[in-house]
């Protein structure tokens, strides 16, 4: 089993008074994660998706939530988008039943959002739990054996199931793209066109690393813009996609109002396309160490609880820079090259407006990006 980081975050917060909610979308390790931090407790488990736990859930009332719980101290509660009211059971929880550590988690941010967001108001620590990071992944198997597998995980990524089945990634990524990123999506929300989703993912899919335009999308499935920025939306809920803005601050000419979209996993993205062509055939080489490289970024910030903000940079004379931080004011800039053949140069206006820190990422040194 791959030795999650995010483990010390949520052992830091046990018994602070606060409901732990744990977020992420299917099959990333949320059930493993939860029960490898209770592994020495007693703890009650609440499974969202037995439908006896819903139906006691549903109608319980102060009282009867005492006695479910009894002498526990941990509490475990599953896919807790499944059950309805559940914000309004954990705030009975966490006011009347005192000593007890309640532990959520959802695949859905959809529901479970929107149910837990005003009964736990204050009352509440919520995370969101990803992919396997690189750094897992290495910890797991060793520098060589990671090193070595580099290209095998911009094709297939990062997802456990994934890894630990070595030669059967296509088949397991099949079953995870038509379960969690259609029919759950579909399940969860008021969509009933499939058609028009699948185009949308697919044309987000093949301008990873390029600014997106919803008009342009919109025309070309044949749907208005407000129609794509709606289904984005939903894909950014289902931990499909991310978005990057633009960064601005000085410079007139620069683009202020375009976004990048990107996969949090590259095996997803790829699944989409259909393309698992090896590596060294690509044509989107670029697209997909840009796409790992940014996904990756997001993991180590997530973990570290980072107060970052990231963009990408473009002027109107098409000067660019792939990827922008920005934490306390200070300003870093990067490029993503899976390999350097001639120097890249950071814009001079840039660099002048801002005096950011710079560098080239590429597979020789992107072990320190991740860290």
């Amino acid at each position: 089993m791959i030795q999650r980081e995010f483990i010390n975050v949520l052992q830091s917060k046990l018994h602070k008074g606060k409901v732990i909610v744990l977020i992420g979308p299917r099959q990333v390790g949320k059930t493993t994660l939860i029960n490898t931090l209770l592994k020495d407790k007693e703890f009650l488990f609440l499974d969202g998706d037995d439908q006896s736990v819903v139906e006691i859930l549903s109608n319980a009332n102060t009282e009867i939530l005492k006695n479910i719980i009894g002498n526990y101290k941990y509490v475990f509660v599953d896919e807790a988008q499944r059950i309805p009211n559940i914000g309004l059971k954990l705030k009975i929880m966490i006011d009347q039943i005192k000593g007890v550590q309640i532990i959520v988690s959802g695949s859905s941010a959809f529901d479970i959002s929107n149910e837990i967001q005003e009964p736990l108001t204050g009352r509440k620590f919520e995370y969101h739990l990803f992919p396997i990071s690189w750094n897992e992944f290495e910890g797991n198997v060793g520098y060589i054996k990671a090193r070595q597998q580099l290209e095998l995980r911009l094709l297939y990524g990062m997802y456990p199931d994934v890894i630990n089945n070595f030669g059967n990634e296509y088949e397991i990524l099949k079953n995870l793209t038509s379960s969690y990123l259609y029919k759950d999506i579909l399940a969860l929300s008021n969509i009933r066109k499939p058609d028009v989703l699948e185009k949308i993912v697919q044309a987000l899919a093949f301008q990873v690393g390029s600014e997106v335009s919803y008009n342009e999308i919109a025309q070309l499935v044949g749907v208005d813009k407000n129609t794509v920025s709606d289904y984005i939306d939903l894909l950014e809920k289902a931990f499909v996609v991310f978005r990057l803005n633009s960064f601005s601050k000085n410079l007139r000419n620069e683009i202020k109002t375009n976004r990048k979209i990107y996969f949090y996993d590259n095996g997803i993205r790829n699944m989409v396309i259909g393309n698992f062509s090896p590596f060294e055939l690509r044509q989107d080489k670029g697209a997909l160490w840009e796409n790992f490289m940014i996904s990756e970024r997001q993991k180590v910030l997530n973990i570290q609880q980072k107060t970052v903000k990231s963009y990408f940079w473009r002027t109107t004379a098409q000067q660019e820079i792939d990827y922008v931080e920005v934490e306390n004011s200070k300003v870093n800039a990067f490029e993503f090259k899976w390999s350097e053949k001639k120097k890249t140069k950071l814009p001079k206006s840039f660099a002048e407006a801002y005096a950011p820190d710079f560098l080239v990422i590429t597979k020789n040194n992107f072990r320190d990006f991740l860290k």
